[in-house]
C-alpha cells in the first residue's frame, strides 16, 4: 500500500498544473494543446454588400460634397476632338483669314490643286510664318501638334518631320510657302487642321485634293535625323506618351503609306461609312466588332495611325447613342487608339458609367474590355491622369464584384497589377499637393483586392509580390482616411484567416503598433474597430511570438481594456433598450456584442503565452470585465459571447501565481458557471467543466463542488458519449478523489460502472483520456481496505480484460491514428497509460 500511496501522491497534484522548470514531453505537449490552454475561433466579420455600385459605399466616412461623382452626364461633345495642347505656350489668337475648302476635282483634274486667293498683305503673311516657325520649334519638345494627320496619296509627299521644318525651307520659294500656309489652314467639317494636315478629304468611297509633289526631300533628310537624334526631355509628363508612339513607329516602319492608304480604303472605309448612316444598334455593334478587327489586324492601333483624329471623331458621335453594348464596343476602339488626356477621362468615366450596371457585366466579360482598362493602369502616368485612373479603377472594382469574372481578373495580372500601382502611390511625399487626393483612388484599390483575396491563387500572388508589407506602408501613411483604412482591414481580416497569410502579416513587426493606432484614432468606428480586433485575433491564435509582440508594444492591454471596457457598457445598455423599440440601439446592441466576442478572444489567445498569461490573470481590470459579461448574459442570450468569456476564465485560471484575480474569486466565478452547467448549451457545458477541473485544485471549490452537489452532474457527463466532455469531468474527479475523504463519491450515481465504460469506449483511440479514468480508479482503490475488494466482480472482470488488452502494445496500437501524430500517441502510451495501468492492473489482481 505504500507503493499505492507515493503513486497517489504522485498524481495527486493539480489536475491542469503546468510543468515548471521541466521540459515537456511529447505527451504533455498534445495534453496541454487538447485541454489546458486553448485558442478560440470565431467568425469573420460580415460585409454587406452595397445594393447600388457606386464609387463610395453608403457606409463612406467622406462627404458628398469632398468626394468625386458616381452619376454624371457624358456626351460626345465632352471629349476633344484634337487632344494635345501647347504644354507651356500662350494660347494662340484665330486667324483673320477665313480659309475655304478646296473645290472637289473633276475627273480630269484629279491631281491638280485648285487655285487659292492670295493672302491680303504680305506683312501678315510673315507673322503668321514667324509663329508657325515658333511652335514648330516649341512642338519638338513637347506634344503640341494636332494628332489629325491624314493621308497623302503621293508616295513622294513629305513626311512629318518634313513638314515640321517646311516654314524654313520654304523660305528659298516664297510661292510655295504662301500656298503651304494657306492649304493646311481649311477646316473639316468646322474642325481646324495643323500645318501637318496636307488633307485628303475623304467622302464616302473617293478621295480627293492630292496635293502636288513637295520638292526637295532630301534637303530634309538631315535635319530629320537631327530630330531623332536629340529626343526629348524626359522630365515632360507626356515622355512617356511619346517613347510609346515611338515603338509604334518603329513597329509600323515596315508598312508603307502607299499599304496604309490601300488596306484603309479596302478595309476601314466602309465600316466607318455603315458607322455613319446605321442606326440599328445591333448592326452598329458588329461594324465596332469588325472595326477593331480590322484595325488591330492592320497594325493601326495606337497613336500613329494617320486617320486617327477622323476616326476619333466619327467614334465619338456613337457616345450619344444610348446603348450600354455599344458604348463598350466603342469604348474599346478609343482605348486601342491610345487616347490621353480629357478623352482618356471621359472613355474611362464611360466604361465607368456602364460597369455601374450588374446586367452589364456579361458584356463586359465578351468584350474583354478589362484588359484596356489594365492596360490604363500599368503604362499611362498616374499624376497627369489621376482622375482617369480613379474611373478606370472604380470599373475594375465593380467588375471584381462578379464571382464569374474574378478568376479571369487574376489570370490577367490584375493582383500584380494593382501592387505595382499601390507601391507607385505609396512613393507620394504626404506634404504632395497630390497626396490627399490619391485617397479616392486608394479607396477603389483596396476595395479591388478585398473583392480578389477571396481566390487562393490571389493571396499566393499578393505574397509573392510583397503586398503585405505595402498595405501596412499605406496604413501608416493614411491613418486619417477612414475609408482606406476600412478596405485594408477588410484585406487583412481576409488574410489572417490563412496561415501562410497570417504568418506573413505577423512578420511585420510593425502591423502591431499600427493596429494599436487605429484603435485609438477610430474607437467609434466599429467596421474598422471589429476588423482589427478580429485579425489580432488570428495573429495571437497562431504565433506565440505575436503574442508577445503585441503584448510588449505600448499600451496594447491598455486599448483592449478600453475598449473592452466601453462595448461593455454599450452592451449593458443596450439590454435596457430592448423595450424602447428602437432599431438603433437594436444596432448598436449587436455592434457591441459583435466587438466583444472577438476582443475576448484576444484575450485568450494571449493567455496561452506563460509569462503575457501571467499578467492577464493578475489583471484586475480584465477579470473584473469578463466576470461583469458572466453576471449579465445568459447561454441563450448569446451563446458566443458567453462561451469566449468562460473558455477566457479557464485559460487565466491555469495559472497559480501570487495575485491571482481569478483565485482571489474562484468561489463567485463558480457560483456564475453553475447556471452555465444546468443550461441545455452543451459547449457551454463544456467550458464550464474545464474551469471547474482548474478550480477544484482549491480545497474551497472541492468543499463548494461536494455541498452543491455539483460532483453528480460530473458522473452524469461521463454518459455523454463525447470524449472532451467526459476528459472534462474526469478532470474534476480526479481532483476530488485526492482527499481521502472524498473518495467515495464515486460510489454514487453508479461513478465507476461509468468510468469503465468510458474506458472500453474511447480507451484505444484516446491514450489521455485512457490514462486519466486509470488514474482516477487508482486514487479510488487505495481508500478500500485489504479485506474487501476494490471494485465489483463484473468490474473486476471487464477492467482485467481492459487493461490486459490496453497493455499489448501490438494490439493496442493497432489503430488508424493521425500519421503526424502515431508516434506522439506511442510515445504517451509508453511513458504515461502503461506504468498507471500495470499498477491498477496490479492491485485489481491482488
Amino acid at each position: 500500500m505504500q507503493s499505492s500511496k507515493n503513486k497517489n501522491a504522485e498524481h495527486s497534484e493539480a489536475f491542469y498544473r503546468p510543468s515548471l522548470a521541466v521540459q515537456k514531453t511529447s505527451a504533455e505537449i498534445i495534453n496541454e494543446a487538447r485541454n489546458t490552454l486553448r485558442t478560440l475561433r470565431t467568425q469573420r466579420p460580415f460585409t454587406p454588400r452595397e445594393e447600388q455600385r457606386k464609387l463610395f459605399g453608403s457606409a463612406s466616412s467622406r462627404a458628398p460634397e469632398n468626394r468625386p461623382p458616381s452619376a454624371f452626364s457624358l456626351h460626345a461633345s465632352s471629349f476633344e476632338s484634337a487632344e494635345s495642347r501647347p504644354v507651356s505656350c500662350c494660347r494662340l489668337s484665330p486667324l483673320n483669314h477665313k480659309p475655304k475648302l478646296l473645290s472637289l476635282p473633276t475627273s480630269d483634274e484629279e491631281h491638280q490643286v485648285s487655285s487659292l486667293k492670295p493672302l491680303v498683305d504680305s506683312e501678315e503673311i510673315r507673322k503668321v510664318s514667324n509663329a508657325r516657325a515658333r511652335l514648330f520649334r516649341t512642338a519638338s519638345y513637347g506634344n503640341l501638334l494636332l494628332d489629325k494627320v491624314f493621308l497623302f496619296p503621293d508616295s513622294n509627299k513629305p513626311n512629318f518631320e518634313e513638314q515640321l521644318f517646311m516654314g524654313d525651307v520654304s523660305r528659298s520659294n516664297e510661292g510655295f510657302s504662301q500656298k503651304s500656309i494657306v492649304q493646311s489652314v481649311f477646316k473639316d467639317e468646322g474642325l481646324p487642321l495643323t500645318y501637318s494636315e496636307h488633307l485628303n478629304k475623304v467622302v464616302g468611297d473617293q478621295v480627293y485634293s492630292k496635293m502636288t509633289d513637295i520638292a526637295c526631300p532630301s534637303q530634309h533628310s538631315s535635319q530629320r535625323e537631327q530630330i531623332k537624334r536629340q529626343g526629348r526631355p524626359s522630365s515632360h509628363p507626356d515622355n512617356t506618351d511619346r517613347i510609346q508612339s515611338a515603338t509604334e513607329t518603329e513597329n509600323n516602319l515596315g508598312r508603307t503609306e502607299t499599304e496604309e492608304e490601300n488596306y484603309w480604303n479596302m478595309k476601314i472605309l466602309s465600316i466607318l461609312h455603315e458607322l455613319e448612316n446605321e442606326d440599328n444598334i445591333d448592326r452598329l455593334c458588329h461594324a465596332c466588332t469588325s472595326l477593331y478587327q480590322v484595325l488591330e489586324e492592320g497594325n493601326m492601333l495606337g497613336k500613329q495611325f494617320k486617320m486617327r483624329t477622323l476616326f476619333l471623331k466619327t467614334l465619338y458621335k456613337l457616345v450619344d447613342i444610348a446603348s450600354d453594348s455599344l458604348g463598350l464596343k466603342v469604348a474599346k476602339i478609343i482605348l486601342g487608339l491610345k487616347v490621353s488626356g480629357k478623352n482618356l477621362l471621359n472613355v474611362c468615366k464611360l466604361v465607368f458609367k456602364i460597369s455601374r450596371n450588374e446586367k452589364n457585366d456579361s458584356l463586359i466579360q465578351n468584350d474583354s474590355i478589362l484588359d484596356s482598362l489594365l492596360e490604363i493602369l500599368r503604362v499611362e502616368d498616374l499624376q497627369a491622369n489621376s482622375e482617369a485612373f480613379l474611373y478606370c479603377m472604380g470599373a475594375i472594382k465593380f467588375i471584381s464584384g462578379n464571382a464569374n469574372l474574378i478568376n479571369e481578373m487574376v489570370n490577367k495580372g490584375t493582383v500584380e497589377i494593382l501592387v505595382q500601382l499601390m507601391k507607385l502611390i505609396n512613393e507620394i511625399n504626404e506634404n504632395d499637393a497630390q497626396f490627399s487626393s490619391v485617397g479616392h483612388l486608394l479607396v477603389q484599390l483596396t476595395a479591388t483586392l478585398r473583392n480578389l483575396v477571396d481566390l487562393p491563387q490571389s493571396r499566393c500572388k499578393l505574397l509573392d509580390s510583397g503586398a503585405i508589407p505595402e498595405l501596412c506602408l499605406m496604413l501608416e501613411k493614411h491613418m486619417s482616411d477612414k475609408d482606406v483604412c476600412t478596405n485594408v482591414a477588410r484585406i487583412f481580416s481576409k488574410l489572417s484567416s490563412f496561415n501562410d497569410c497570417c504568418t506573413a502579416l505577423a512578420d511585420c513587426s510593425r502591423c502591431y503598433v499600427l493596429f494599436l493606432a487605429l484603435l485609438n484614432k477610430h474607437p467609434k468606428k466599429q467596421d474598422l474597430v471589429v476588423r482589427i480586433i478580429f485579425i489580432l485575433g488570428n495573429l495571437t491564435a497562431k504565433n506565440n511570438q505575436a503574442r508577445e509582440q503585441f503584448f510588449e508594444a505600448q499600451g496594447s492591454i491598455d486599448t483592449l481594456v478600453m475598449l473592452f471596457q466601453s462595448h461593455c457598457e454599450a452592451d449593458c445598455n443596450g439590454k435596457l433598450w430592448k423595450d424602447d423599440g428602437e432599431l438603433k440601439n437594436f444596432r448598436r446592441l449587436s455592434e457591441a456584442k459583435d466587438v466583444l466576442i472577438k476582443l475576448i478572444r484576444v484575450i485568450a489567445n494571449l493567455s496561452i503565452h506563460p509569462s503575457v498569461g501571467t499578467s492577464l490573470a493578475t489583471n484586475h481590470r480584465i477579470v473584473a470585465l469578463l466576470i461583469t459579461v458572466l453576471e449579465y448574459k445568459s447561454v441563450d442570450d448569446c451563446e458566443e459571447l458567453v462561451i469566449n468569456t468562460t473558455a477566457t476564465i479557464n485559460n487565466l485560471s491555469y495559472y497559480q501565481v501570487k495575485n491571482s484575480v481569478i483565485q482571489e474569486k474562484k468561489l463567485y466565478i463558480a457560483e456564475l458557471l453553475l447556471k452555465l452547467l444546468m443550461s441545455s448549451n452543451m459547449d457551454g457545458i463544456l467550458e464550464a467543466t474545464r474551469v471547474f477541473g482548474n478550480l477544484s485544485q482549491y480545497h474551497e471549490i472541492c468543499d463548494f463542488i461536494i455541498q452543491r452537489k455539483v460532483y453528480k452532474f460530473m458522473i452524469a457527463l461521463l454518459d455523454a458519449k463525447n470524449q472532451d466532455v467526459c476528459f472534462s469531468a474526469c478532470g474534476v474527479l480526479i481532483n476530488l478523489t485526492v482527499d481521502k475523504s472524498r473518495r467515495s463519491i464515486l460510489n454514487e450515481e453508479g461513478g465507476i460502472k461509468k468510468l469503465i465504460d468510458c474506458l472500453r469506449d474511447f480507451g484505444p483511440t484516446d491514450w489521455q483520456l485512457a490514462c486519466l479514468i486509470c488514474k482516477t480508479l487508482w486514487n479510488y482503490s487505495e481508500n478500500i481496505p485489504n479485506a474487501l475488494p476494490c471494485f465489483e466482480e463484473d468490474d473486476c472482470n471487464t477492467l482485467l480484460i481492459l487493461l490486459a488488452s490496453y497493455l499489448n502494445e501490438e494490439l493496442a496500437l493497432d489503430y488508424s491514428f493521425d500519421s503526424d501524430l502515431r508516434d506522439y500517441h506511442k510515445l504517451y502510451w509508453e511513458t504515461e497509460f502503461k506504468p498507471v495501468a500495470q499498477k491498477l492492473l496490479q492491485r485489481i489482481q491482488n
